[in-house]
């Protein structure tokens, strides 16, 4: 059987402290159900971060600033496939969400709700890298020119 990789980008979506987490629909194949972080795979000859901006913008309808790179990480969704995944602070222009079929809910979380509904790895991965910790996501974002790289 074929090996596949591919490379994503997610944004941990901002705005006035919260935190934007979607849930996949059920019927997903990858994940159906769990909630994340908006985002996905590269189109061939983008950058990072205009995949980034159409990701969001078509899964949620927002439209964003990407920001820096908070971390990356790579897993293992199957025997045959990888997903190495690039995860970026984003500042979202507005609060108001208009979900693709891809996604059954939404929720701008604090921080104790992010931790209660992302999946464990991404928790983890999270933990890892910082991102409970940094107060430009939960105390507010300000100028996005201080955000960005």
């Amino acid at each position: 059987m074929e090996k596949t990789f591919v490379l994503a980008v997610k944004g941990v979506v901002v705005k006035d402290g919260r935190m934007l987490i979607v849930k996949r629909s059920a019927d997903d194949e990858t994940g159906g159900g769990t909630w994340e972080c908006p985002g996905g795979k590269l189109d061939f000859g983008e950058t990072l971060e205009t995949a980034l901006v159409r990701e969001i913008a078509e899964e949620t309808g927002l439209e964003v600033v990407a920001g820096q790179l908070l971390f990356a990480t790579s897993i293992l969704t199957s025997p045959v496939r990888q997903v190495a995944i690039l995860t970026y602070l984003c500042q979202a222009e507005s609060d108001d969400v208009r979900l693709s079929a891809e996604h059954a809910d939404f929720c701008w979380a604090g921080k104790d709700e992010v931790k209660a509904l992302l999946a464990p790895g991404i928790v983890s991965d999270f933990e890892k890298h910082g991102v409970f910790e940094r107060a430009e996501i939960w105390e507010g974002m300000g100028n996005p020119a201080s955000f960005i790289h």
